[in-house]
């Protein structure tokens, strides 16, 4: 296995895979967004009377927990069983996990009962769900976890998934490797659901890679963070920066990124 996210990139747009995101209502324009801009489909399908079959058609399920509800707890367990039926790469974003008991519990529920690919959250949310301490207020992290490379390779463990912890340099752990992304910019961190975000390319990137969820994973935050060193030389501030994301994004050149993602 290798990580070429340029080639993966190219097969993405090529193939324009469609990714079911069920996410929250905050984020759902910006992940949606991001997808077009990156070269898939989205769809934002959440009722329960459909989306076992809109998961049926598609390449990634995307399942982010950012604002529950009920009925929104039941449509992410039925569209993820029918993914996992379906051999269909499942993405959990553990959003604020570890802010309240009904986040933390919905996304234990979640890992226990679904077939989960990759686990994309921040080391606050991810330390949670391993039993390490933490602080997470609100939605965002405050601190936790200790070395995150270790943090990543616990969970992966752990939980039997793709790790991907992200943060300063993100990392990325299948519970014996673990991969360190030192792609982004600060200014990520001043617009909200950027996070988010990087669940829904990495729904992108594990559609067409499904049979390799660790590079896959590793490859999306490096595109994704490319995009943001791009971005963020023409901003002057975070609503130009939010704005330029989604033109960088577009703008990927596979060599381009082949040769500047920092992936070691």
């Amino acid at each position: 296995m290798s990580e070429a996210p340029g080639q993966t990139l190219r097969a993405l747009r090529d193939a324009k895979p469609l990714v079911h995101n069920i996410t929250n209502y905050v984020v759902m324009n910006e992940t949606a967004n991001a997808t077009l801009a990156v070269g898939a489909l989205p769809v934002m399908a959440h009722a329960e009377d459909e989306v076992e079959e809109m998961v049926g058609i598609a390449g990634a399920l995307v399942l982010n927990i950012g604002t529950l509800s009920e009925h929104w707890i039941e449509a992410m367990l039925l569209a993820g069983r029918a993914a996992g039926a379906r051999g269909i790469p499942i993405v959990l974003d553990p959003v604020g996990a570890g802010a309240t008991r009904y986040r933390t519990e919905t996304a234990k529920r979640l890992l226990d009962e679904l077939d989960v690919t990759i686990l994309r959250g921040n080391a606050g949310e991810v330390a949670t769900l391993v039993g390490v301490e933490a602080e997470v207020r609100g939605v965002e992290s405050m601190g936790g976890g200790g070395d995150p490379a270790e943090l990543a390779r616990e969970a992966a463990r752990a939980l039997g998934v793709i790790a991907s912890v992200t943060g300063p340099v993100d990392h990325v752990s299948d519970g014996e490797r673990v991969l360190a992304v030192a792609n982004g910019h600060e200014l990520l961190a001043a617009v909200t659901g950027t996070g988010c975000m990087s669940s829904a390319i990495t729904g992108c990137f594990a559609a067409v890679r499904p049979d390799e969820p660790l590079a896959a994973a590793a490859e999306a935050l490096a595109a994704f963070g490319v995009a943001a060193e791009d971005a963020a030389r023409a901003a002057s501030g975070p609503g130009s920066f939010h704005a330029g994301l989604y033109d960088a994004l577009a703008a990927l050149d596979p060599a381009t990124l082949d040769a500047r993602a920092n992936i070691s």
